[in-house]
């Protein structure tokens, strides 16, 4: 029996479907490294997601209601578990790689902006006005987040600038995830993407590699479209009764009752297949209740007055902190140690965002020649709602 423990992930996964991706095939990482004894590759990611500084900061970000105080209303990180559950579920009833399907799950809006999608549009429009050469999409950005900017405690200096380090397949997921293609429903994977065309592809239209990543891609609708109601209705803005008629009778009137239909519907239709899809039925009253989300919900006049003021926040946060990093290069004169980061030291520090960007430069160990226009995106995306707004009452109050 001497070491009969280390073999029992191959022979999990041996009764995996064969459409399913198997750790031994995977394209591997950006740097290799040894395997683990006992996790599998992808369950491997999964933990070094979970444990990231930038997943806990989740908790603290939009889902649709800004900066709630209502314990009960959904933030980015329960929606991202929401994913996580809902699609680890169907990957077992399916065969495929649970291990692999959650870390694409928990790392899937690990790049997400404060304030949802309007602080990801305005940041958008920051961006793209300064350079149009740059913008802001939160599926790429997460990529940038396991790659890049996310960290990693250890005494080898060179963890920090591969981010978490993870495989192709988690990667390709993540930034494949995109769920704002409401009329989609049947999900191809496509096996020949190429690795190095992982930042260049335009992933809002290109499939997941794996069936894996189709899964998460389909469901990250599945799991916010009743879940937004809920909180919609706990906010006094709309009730189920408001989801038309036909739809309610389709997929059920409560959000338990439409995951369950989905859920159902899906497995029927992607059993055996190489495709995950929902019926044309299923796939219909789908689209339709996210269409009610939008006029009900995204905007309705309560959540636009609310945007309004985030959009000045992250404006305000953008022009204040691009013009400081500006000057923060430039007075860096270029150069690097030997870790190829920026060299700030000896450079004294003016108020105390001044003192918060020097570090945060340096810890991040940016290349000679980053665009300040890039350093101030990622400061300010991984910004908290609160931390948001609190930095912006520093700098704008009198």
């Amino acid at each position: 029996m001497s070491g009969s423990w280390r073999d029992i992930r191959l022979k999990q996964e041996e009764s995996l479907s064969p459409l399913a991706m198997r750790s031994e095939n995977s394209r591997g990482r950006l740097i290799p490294e040894p395997d683990c004894r006992v996790r599998s590759i992808f369950e491997r990611d999964a933990n070094r997601i979970l444990y990231s500084e930038d997943f806990r900061r989740l908790r603290h970000k939009t889902q649709v209601f800004f900066n709630a105080k209502n314990d009960h209303v959904c933030t980015r990180m329960e929606h991202v578990l929401y994913v996580n559950s809902i699609s680890t579920t169907i990957g077992r009833t399916l065969g495929l790689n649970q291990d692999l399907i959650s870390a694409i799950a928990l790392g899937h809006d690990i790049g997400h902006a404060p304030f949802g999608h309007s602080g990801e549009r305005r940041l958008d429009a920051c961006v793209n006005r300064v350079n149009p050469a740059l913008r802001f999409r939160h599926e790429y950005h997460s990529l940038r987040v396991v790659d890049r900017l996310s960290t990693r405690i250890s005494h080898e200096k060179i963890l920090s600038k591969c981010g978490l380090n993870l495989t192709y397949e988690v990667r390709d997921g993540i930034v494949s995830h995109c769920g704002e293609n409401y009329d989609e429903y049947v999900l191809r994977p496509d096996p020949d993407k190429k690795p190095e065309e992982i930042y260049t592809c335009e992933h809002r239209t290109a499939m997941p590699a794996t069936l894996e990543g189709c899964v998460v891609r389909l469901v990250d609708k599945i799991a916010y479209v009743g879940r937004d109601i809920e909180d919609a209705i706990r906010a006094k803005m709309m009730d189920f009764d408001a989801i038309p008629a036909e739809v309610r009778k389709t997929l059920g009137a409560t959000n338990g009752q439409m995951i369950s239909t989905l859920v159902e519907d899906l497995l029927d239709n992607s059993w055996g297949r190489n495709e995950i899809r929902l019926s044309d039925e299923c796939g219909q009253a789908l689209r339709e209740m996210i269409m009610v989300n939008n006029e009900k919900i995204y905007k309705a006049p309560m959540i636009k007055r609310y945007e309004a003021n985030t959009n000045n926040v992250v404006e305000g946060l953008f022009e204040s902190v691009f013009n400081r990093v500006k000057v923060i290069m430039e007075r860096s004169g270029g150069k690097t140690t030997e870790y190829g980061a920026v060299d700030l030291h000896g450079l004294p520090d003016g108020d105390k965002l001044d003192g918060r960007l020097l570090k945060y430069i340096e810890e991040k160990a940016y290349e000679p020649g980053t665009l300040p226009e890039q350093i101030t995106v990622d400061y300010i995306a991984g910004m908290t709602d609160a931390y948001a707004l609190s930095t912006f009452e520093e700098l704008y109050w009198l």
